[in-house]
């Protein structure tokens, strides 16, 4: 068994469990802020046997769109300047799967 932790930009978490749940798939939802970039994630938490985690990350990457974010180096101490330099981020879904030794699906 393994855990799937898909963290996601909030506009996508809609097409993203959407398609889950298409192919079977139930996920746990967290919603955070924060980062570098300080905009709102949502974490998915998703249990999958191992031979579905290839077909769960594709899912995500399908459903998660890359997106260009400014960043700026001296963030917080300094005003956002435009420059020709690129201080852009290509900011999409990050994945990670983890081995879990034990999982419940509590129905009563």
């Amino acid at each position: 068994m393994k855990l799937i932790f898909a963290v996601i930009q909030a506009s996508d978490v809609d097409s993203v469990l959407k398609a889950l749940a298409a192919a079977g798939h139930h996920a746990t939802q967290i919603t955070s802020a924060g980062g570098y970039l300080r905009e709102v994630n949502v974490t998915l938490l998703i249990g999958v046997d191992k031979a579905d985690v290839p077909a769960v990350v594709q899912i995500v990457e399908k459903n998660s769109t890359a997106r260009h974010r400014f960043v700026n180096p001296l963030m917080p101490f300094a005003p956002v300047v435009a420059s020709d330099d690129d201080s852009s981020v290509r900011v999409g879904a990050s994945v990670f799967v983890v081995n879990v030794s034990r999982f419940e699906r509590l129905t009563g």
